[in-house]
């Protein structure tokens, strides 16, 4: 679910994965492994997209909140 999320920002914003790197100099075959569901990005990456794409958190993985 996160990956496809991330994947989901990205496109949002026009980025290739190669871009996106460039841009956060995340590796690019993190990105894409993360993408994958390969594997799951720490908080500190997660936040660091979140600030990159102007969105919180909760919006990067796909996380949607309930009301109680």
């Amino acid at each position: 679910m996160i990956g496809k999320a991330l994947k989901e920002q990205r496109l949002l914003q026009g980025l290739t994965q190669v871009e996106l790197s460039k841009q956060t100099e995340i590796p690019q075959s993190t990105i894409s492994a993360w993408e994958k569901g390969v594997n799951v990005p720490n908080v500190m990456d997660c936040i660091q997209l979140a600030d990159f794409y102007g969105i919180s958190l909760d919006e990067l993985v796909g996380r949607e909140v309930k009301e109680k």
